[in-house]
């Protein structure tokens, strides 16, 4: 039965109007900024990657107890300041933006294998670390006019001039886990279950589930504007990899300290269950590591 309609006597309004405002006013400007990250995306060049500006914040990284099955190097859980904007790609690079590299002399030439599944709006697949670090090159040479140095073999490429690195690079992980939850506080940015059609995963509901990569962008994007944040390929970072965060940065700088024969890589893939495709879930791979379910997207630092 419909509940009889009720007039709200007018104090009572006020008090409710007042309460909602000191309810806003209260409130962390991040949904506000949020919804201005996904407002206007820009890009340096025709072939350069779209990119969202990121807002400054706060957030807790790392996966809760009530998560359920907890991996150790989730934890121990703790907060980590953004002080500053960035710039983060609005997808994951794609075959297109790998293959501008190539024409323009860059990337070492290297083409990587698409296992016929389709390059075009794909992400790239089956690139190393290192790989990227060397599409970024490419990438600042464009932003900055940056004399590239010459790479002769498959060798990660001679460091840059000081002052010729230019703002592009690649997400630290703290960057990346606060890009990922865009404000949320759930094991994924769309809620706590899996649910269907949200990713491309193992068990996710998608035409491409444990077969292959979906072209960037075919799914709903996180409330920052950023597409496949969980799901589709992995993608890289720029932080060695630590069993846990012990010790680990609270503010958003890679932590590069210690023993670095491994990298970290976030986000999941069509090949992983829906479990690892988590905000807070980690791997790690040699930074020579090349995989049909591994990829990259960009950051940028900005002025």
């Amino acid at each position: 039965m419909q509940k009889p309609f009720r007039a709200i006597p007018g104090s009572a309004i006020s008090r409710a109007v007042l309460f909602c405002l000191a309810l806003l006013a209260a409130a962390p400007l991040l949904a506000t900024e949020a919804r201005a990250a996904t407002a206007t995306p820009f890009k340096d060049c025709a072939e350069c990657p779209e990119m969202i500006v990121v807002p400054a914040g706060k957030f807790m990284m790392g996966s809760p107890q009530t998560e359920g099955r907890l991996y150790a190097n989730e934890g121990p859980q703790r907060q980590v300041t953004i002080k500053r904007p960035f710039a983060v790609g609005m997808y994951a690079v794609t075959f297109d933006q790998w293959y501008a590299c190539i024409a323009d002399l860059g990337c070492n030439s290297y083409w990587p294998d698409d296992k016929e599944w389709g390059r075009g709006k794909r992400p790239v697949i089956n690139v190393s670390w290192d790989d990227a670090h060397r599409y970024i090159r490419w990438l600042n040479e464009k932003a900055t006019g940056a004399k590239r140095p010459v790479a002769t073999s498959d060798t990660p490429p001679p460091p840059m001039a000081p002052g010729q690195q230019g703002p592009y690079r690649l997400l630290t992980e703290a960057e990346w886990e606060y890009a990922a939850r865009a404000g949320t506080t759930t094991a994924y940015y769309w809620g706590e279950v899996r649910g269907i059609g949200n990713a491309n995963c193992d068990g996710c509901g998608s035409e491409w589930d444990n077969k292959q990569t979906a072209p960037v962008g075919s799914f709903a994007p996180n409330p920052f504007g950023l597409y496949d944040m969980a799901g589709n390929v992995l993608q890289w970072v720029e932080d060695c990899y630590h069993d846990n965060y012990l010790k680990a940065p609270v503010d958003s700088t890679a932590w590069i300290s210690g023993d670095c024969l491994a990298r970290v890589s976030r986000g999941g893939s069509w090949y992983n269950s829906s479990y690892y495709l988590r905000a807070a879930n980690r791997y790690s791979n040699a930074p020579y590591f090349r995989g049909a379910n591994v990829g990259f997207r960009v950051a940028k630092t900005l002025e």
